[in-house]
């Protein structure tokens, strides 16, 4: 079992800036790949960003240009800079990450933080 730790989450003015973290945790684990979702309300869950074990970055087109996504691979650790921030960013940020265990069980496994909010007013 991997758990996932997020925060960073806070309330800023539009334009203002926050730096979310998620740190994973466990035994005998792989990272794949780990991302940042959001959650607004009333809405379907997104993706913000991801980042896969290559390196290569995926962003929604609506954050493009604003945040970035980063790892820190020795402290199994995802990060989303936010800039710029708009009100409507405002939403549950979640980390989720796959993984595959190197002893135990095979295949691979997704587990999600259980996420912080992030607040933008105008």
């Amino acid at each position: 079992q991997v758990q996932l730790v997020e925060s960073g989450g806070g309330l800023v003015q539009a334009g203002g800036s926050l730096r979310l973290s998620c740190a994973a945790s466990g035994r005998n684990f792989v990272i794949n790949d780990m991302g940042w979702y959001r959650q607004a309300a009333g809405k379907q869950r997104e993706l913000v960003a991801s980042i896969v074990s290559g390196g290569t970055t995926t962003y929604d087109d609506s954050v493009k240009g604003r945040f970035n996504i980063s790892r820190d691979n020795a402290k199994d650790t995802v990060y989303l800079q936010m800039n710029s921030l708009k009100p409507e960013d405002t939403a549950v940020y979640y980390c989720k990450t796959i993984v595959r265990f190197t002893s135990g069980p095979r295949g691979t496994y997704q587990y999600w933080g259980r996420g912080t909010q992030v607040t933008v007013s105008s």
